[in-house]
């Protein structure tokens, strides 16, 4: 089982004047500091009941009113994204792709990254079909493309596709890679199933799939004050939170906001994950990779009537995160001590790392995020969430289109943590 019965709430408590006094001391960075990730057995011990799937069919957007904005729209970057997807996908090159049925076996990135690059390419084909297809419905108002989805994923679902991955601990690296294509098939699904009214028996047997997948995938714990809990952990909440409303699943479910509690739980000093600032010269990158998946589960959580970016433990609130993640962009030397100033910057190359702010400013127009993204638009992510610009950016944010040079690395682009 992914969670057993709640034994204890997490209590929010308001920052005061030990904690402050402990800040200005620097006291509260390092090992002086009572933060850290959840542990399984905490995050079981979690009483989740306050949450439950209140709308199955609420994806992490509200569709009907985004493609409606988008007939309607008059700027120029959702125009043009929306007319590149419309009638450029072929529903039948979709379906000739196959099911990836036989045993998945992926390199470790680090050690061989170009074996890495090349057996990860029907993996991120997966990712940017299913994607795709979504956007494309999106753009189009087109049944026809949400019925294309759903008989796509039918296929995989017949052939129980992604269920046979290779796993050991001291190579996980498939284990990481079908993380991100469950969830990025379910928060596809999830745009498009409310609006076929027919094909019941296919949705009954994508639904089935992807609850046994994410269930097979999630009994994984992986390695203690790491995989386990870490930005991985916050990857695989991401199809916990999904699949589960989808489902009606609340073991999944508070698998999945378990994830936002512990992540919360992990800050330490101004606002840094203590897990992620432990990467050292990719502290900075770590931090915005947690952030990318906390945030967009957060609005998952969100869509189904909770408050979840007002949660506050212990003092924090994911804006600290956010905060410290817009200070040390800008200036590594607020790293502090917890990482060197020489960070790696390759991120910022790549406009799939920031697609969680495009979901952060539907909700907080912070005014840092809005000048920072603005070269980056129109921001696509491949797996988590889709066409982040489409889907949520404020038509009134940014109407000029800022014309991009293409030159991004297939490293930094594959995601390759």
């Amino acid at each position: 089982m992914l969670l057993q019965n709640g034994f204890h709430t997490h209590q929010r408590i308001e920052k005061g004047f030990l904690f402050s006094l402990m800040m200005t001391l620097g006291l509260a960075i390092g090992g002086a500091s009572n933060a850290h990730a959840l542990t399984i057995e905490e995050r079981q011990a979690l009483d989740l009941s306050e949450y439950t799937v209140t709308d199955p069919d609420a994806s992490y957007f509200d569709v009907e009113d985004r493609i409606e904005l988008l007939k309607n729209t008059d700027n120029s970057i959702l125009i043009q994204q929306a007319a590149q997807l419309k009638n450029s996908l072929s529903c039948q090159q979709v379906l000739a792709i196959p099911p990836l049925s036989d045993q998945i076996r992926i390199p470790g990135f680090y050690p061989s990254p170009d074996e890495w690059r090349f057996a990860s390419r029907p993996l991120f084909q997966f990712e940017d079909t299913v994607s795709n297809i979504a956007g494309t419905y999106v753009a189009s108002g087109d049944p026809y493309y949400a019925e294309c989805l759903i008989s796509f994923l039918d296929q995989w679902a017949q052939q129980d596709g992604l269920m046979n991955f290779y796993y050991v601990s001291s190579h996980p690296q498939a284990w990481f890679a079908t993380e991100s294509m469950i969830f990025a098939a379910a928060m596809a699904y999830s745009i498009v199933r409310p609006q076929v009214e027919d094909m019941q028996e296919e949705k009954e047997r994508v639904n089935d799939w992807l609850n046994r997948l994410a269930h097979q995938h999630a009994e994984i714990p992986g390695l203690p004050d790491n995989s386990c809990c870490n930005n991985h952990f916050y990857r695989r909440a991401l199809y916990g939170t999904m699949v589960g409303i989808l489902t009606e699943d609340q073991e999944l479910f508070h698998f999945g906001v378990s994830a936002i509690y512990s992540g919360l739980n992990d800050l330490i000093g101004p606002g840094g994950f203590r897990l992620e600032m432990e990467r050292g010269r990719r502290a900075s990158h770590y931090q915005n990779y947690a952030l990318l998946y906390l945030v967009t589960n957060m609005q998952i959580v969100s869509r189904q009537g909770y408050d979840i970016f007002d949660l506050e433990l212990d003092g924090k609130t994911i804006h600290d995160a956010v905060d410290f993640a817009l200070d040390i962009f800008e200036d590594p030397s607020a790293l502090g001590d917890f990482a060197p100033r020489e960070q790696y910057t390759g991120f910022f190359n790549d406009d799939q790392y920031f697609s969680w702010m495009e979901i952060y400013q539907q909700h907080f127009n912070d005014p840092r995020i809005s000048e920072f993204i603005k070269p980056l638009r129109p921001i696509f992510n491949r797996s988590a969430g889709g066409y982040a610009t489409l889907y949520f950016m404020n038509p009134d944010a940014q109407q000029q289109q800022i014309i991009k040079m293409d030159e991004r690395s297939e490293e930094i682009r594959a995601f390759s943590e």
